[in-house]
This record gives structure tokens, C-alpha cells and sequence, in this order.
């Protein structure tokens, strides 16, 4: 098992050798992971991690969602059953499984993260097979338990300058004040995640509303105490480093209500005697809402619109959220997101970056959207599309329209902190080979390219993400 040089390159080789000058310009410069959902304990407590196994394989929802696929048991995977039913916990177990199916990914995006990280991290050459999942089993065994692949040493090692994690708002922020205060020089911020406190379709929504004023003091029983503790608990993550808000939402859509409806339609979300439409009217309102909070408080706001969460209930019902049955669905940008830009659009000192599971509204909807509004920004391929061809056709799609500069680099939106340098340099190699055909076609210079390539990397995601 080796990492080839040029892989991701072209295989013309007048446009290999262009990619390989350029992505020398960038493969040493520093990671800024700007979104994410690394655990902050992690970098507060400083622990080892666990075995190989509850490291690599059973957080990774993209590997459990295509061994499901293949009729293999989230029980014999390490998931626990919310049941409380048996389920393998023998993490050698689990790895051996686990190598016995490696060959389910190839060509994956899965296979070329982990061989990456076994690669480069851990020292692996062997393929892993069955035959030899013992001994990588105890090499990466053996590899955790020293202080050099503890989670700051590795910070350090990946040559990360920042990382954000991503909390919900009513997270006390304990981790995160334990880090600043340990004298610890790595740079871990936190992003503002409301998700549980405007969408009323959840279970419990009224209970953590009233938590949510409890925490700040405001009266969340009103509209106008509602918004004000949102205000709050935004200024609480900005003392704690956030830059940027995100929300998760079905839709992209967004609404302007004049103040007399909105108020009364929080009013019936909060009584629980809310539709499902006027659920969904109440987190467009929300959306509005939060930008306009961020023109006044300065945070980013990221919108992560169009999964269908927890497809098959089956599974949600047995083990929860976020075990890979989310879904993308189609998604409508110019209609939906009218609302909001007509009210904010066009305000210059608002930065919203804009993400999709519908590639096909790259060139019809998001590009043109992004190339007239100064509020928009392009974020990277996500999810499904965090890949060699989905990030490939998003600059094939994307660039014609909106040019580079509105869009903000790459974020690897990951849990998996070991695979962060393989999906920075994927990024980085892929972005290169792009350019490198500009240049072949005589569409910019060589020069041009080395600068586009430092920007796609790392001058723009600074500048858009305020780091």
C-alpha cells in the first residue's frame, strides 16, 4: 500500500507536470479547517484515543452506511443498539470485520482517506486484508498509546493553524474555556449551532426553548425574548472564539414575515399546535433572522441545506442519528432563498456561504446566485460530493459564473480528526489538477495558477471564515 505521487493528477503528461509544479506551491502550507465536528474534549482533555477500531471505522458514518448496504449488522460494527441489546465490542473484532470488506471500497473517497491516513500516520505498508488486519491492528494499537499521537501533538503534526468545532447552543462551551485556558498555543473556535432551538418538528422543543432562557435570563416564552436570548448565546460563542454560525436545515428556504406574523406564528410553534408547513415557514423566518444577527454581531453564516435525515426509520429507531442513512434530495435555491436576499442580499459586510447535496443547481441556480450577490459565497463539495469527481465537477460547474474569489476554499466538515490532512490534500491536489488544465488550454498563466491554487487553499478560507 504506497501513496502515489501523483495521484489525482492528470493523466495527460504535459498537464501531470503542470499539476505537480503547482501543487508544490501549497502542499506544505498550513490546514485551516474552518468547519467541523471534531470532538473539543479531545484537544481539552488530551487523551489517548481509543483502539483502532472506535478511532477509524465506527464513528465513520460513510463506512457504516456501505457495509449496511452489503447486509453487514451495525451491532457487529461496534454501534450500540438504543435498546440496550448486545453488540460487538471487541475492537480487534470489529477491525477484522472490517478489513474482510475493505475491498467494498474502492474507488471511495472512505478507501483513499484511511489508506492516506494508515500511510502517512501510522506507518502502514501493507494492503489490509484479512490476512493482515492483526498486524495493522497492532501497529496503530501500539502507535496510540504514545504521547505522539496524542490529539495536541497531532494538531501540531497535521500543521493545523485553526480548526472550529461545531456545538449546539445550549453547549455550556466547558471544553473550549478549558482549552484557552490551558496556555496551550493551538487554535480550536467554536461554531454557533441552533438547530435544536428553531426547529420545532423535533421532539422537545419547548423544553429547550425554556432551557434557553433559563441559560441567558430572557423571557423565550416572547418573540422578542426569544430573538434577544439567540443574541445572547451568539455573543457567548464569540467570546469562545466562533466566527460563524451553521444550520442544518431540510431546505434552503427563508421568509421575511412582517413582525406581527412572526410572532404569532412563534407563538403556535412554541404551543406545539404548529403544521408541519408552518414548522417549516418558522425555520425559514429563522434563517433570515440569524443573518440579520450576523450583520450585527459579524459571524458567518453557513447553510447546510437538503439531506434527508435518517431515511429509514428502522435504523434511526435502533441506533440514532448520523449512522448513514441521510439522503440528498433535490433543492431549490432561487425561489427559496429569495426572501432573505431580498431583505439582506446586497449588504456587503454579511458573508453567508452557501452548500448543497444537489449538484445540479451548481450552474443553474448557485453559481449565478453567488456571481451577483455580494452576501454569497460558494462553500466546497460536501458530504456525498467531498470527492475526486465531485470536487473536479463543482469547479467545472462553479468557476464559468462565479469565478474563484466567491467561493471559500475547503473545509472538510469531518468527526474524523486522523483524516484531516488526507481530505486537505485531496482538496489541494484536485484544485491543482483543475488548474493545471487552465493552463494546458492557455486559459491563465502558470503564474496565475500558482496564485489562484495559494488562494483556493489557503487566502481565501481565512478572509471568508474571518480567521
Amino acid at each position: 500500500m504506497t501513496l502515489h505521487p501523483d495521484r489525482f493528477f492528470p493523466a495527460d503528461r504535459d498537464t501531470r507536470g503542470i499539476a505537480r509544479s503547482l501543487y508544490a506551491h501549497v502542499k506544505d502550507l498550513p490546514i485551516v479547517s474552518p468547519h467541523g465536528h471534531t470532538n473539543p474534549a479531545w484537544f481539552a482533555e488530551n487523551a489517548p484515543f481509543p483502539d483502532p477500531a472506535q478511532l477509524l471505522i465506527v464513528p465513520d458514518h460513510y463506512i457504516l452506511r456501505m457495509l449496511i448496504s452489503q447486509g453487514i449488522r451495525l451491532e457487529d460494527m461496534g454501534v450500540a443498539p438504543n435498546d440496550g441489546s448486545a453488540y460487538e465490542t471487541d475492537g480487534r473484532a470489529i477491525w477484522r470485520r472490517f478489513a474482510e470488506n475493505f475491498q467494498l471500497f474502492r474507488a471511495t473517497p472512505s478507501r483513499m482517506w484511511l489508506e492516506h491516513t494508515l500511510v502517512s500516520l501510522f506507518g502502514v505498508a501493507e494492503r489490509l486484508t484479512a490476512a493482515t488486519a492483526d498486524g495493522i491492528y497492532d501497529r496503530i494499537a501500539e502507535h496510540l498509546q504514545s504521547p505522539d499521537y496524542r490529539p495536541r501533538t497531532l494538531y501540531e503534526r497535521f500543521n493545523i493553524e485553526v480548526i472550529a468545532t461545531t456545538e449546539g447552543a445550549l453547549d455550556p462551551l466547558t471544553h473550549h474555556a478549558s482549552i484557552k485556558s490551558s496556555g496551550w498555543k493551538g487554535r480550536v473556535v467554536t461554531a454557533y449551532r441552533p438547530d435544536d432551538i428553531v426547529n420545532p418538528s423535533v421532539a422537545g422543543f419547548a423544553e429547550r426553548i425554556a432551557n434557553l432562557g433559563e441559560l441567558t435570563g430572557e423571557n423565550t416564552r416572547t418573540w422578542d425574548g426569544y430573538l434577544a436570548a439567540h443574541r445572547a448565546r451568539r455573543a457567548h460563542f464569540i467570546a469562545h472564539g466562533a466566527t460563524s454560525s451553521d444550520h442544518g436545515h431540510p431546505s434552503a428556504r427563508t421568509a421575511d414575515l412582517p413582525r406581527a406574523e412572526a410572532m404569532a406564528l412563534y407563538a403556535k410553534v412554541l404551543s406545539g399546535a404548529a403544521t408541519p408547513e408552518e414548522q417549516d415557514l418558522f425555520r425559514g423566518q429563522m434563517l433570515t433572522e440569524m443573518a440579520r444577527m450576523s450583520l450585527d454581531d459579524g459571524l458567518v453564516l453557513q447553510i447546510h441545506p437538503g439531506s434527508f435525515r435518517n431515511h429509514s426509520p428502522a435504523l434511526f429507531n435502533r441506533f440514532g442519528s448520523d449512522k448513514g442513512t441521510d439522503i440528498p434530495v433535490r433543492t431549490d435555491y432561487v425561489h427559496m432563498l429569495k426572501p432573505l436576499l431580498d431583505a439582506v442580499g446586497m449588504e456587503r459586510d454579511l458573508t453567508i456561504v452557501l452548500f448543497t447535496l444537489d449538484e445540479t443547481s451548481y450552474t443553474r441556480e448557485l453559481a449565478p446566485l453567488a456571481g451577483v450577490y455580494p452576501a454569497l459565497r460558494l462553500g466546497p463539495p460536501w458530504w456525498f460530493h467531498d470527492s475526486p469527481e465531485g470536487m473536479l465537477r463543482f469547479r467545472r460547474a462553479a468557476t464559468e459564473t462565479a469565478g474563484f474569489y466567491n467561493t471559500v476554499g475547503f473545509n472538510d466538515d469531518t468527526r474524523a480528526f486522523p483524516s484531516i490532512p488526507a481530505r486537505h490534500d485531496m482538496a489541494r491536489r484536485i484544485d491543482c489538477a483543475y488548474l493545471a488544465e487552465l493552463v494546458a488550454t492557455h486559459r491563465l498563466s502558470e503564474e496565475e495558477a500558482a496564485e489562484v491554487a495559494e488562494d483556493l487553499t489557503y487566502r481565501l478560507v481565512k478572509k471568508a471564515y474571518k480567521l
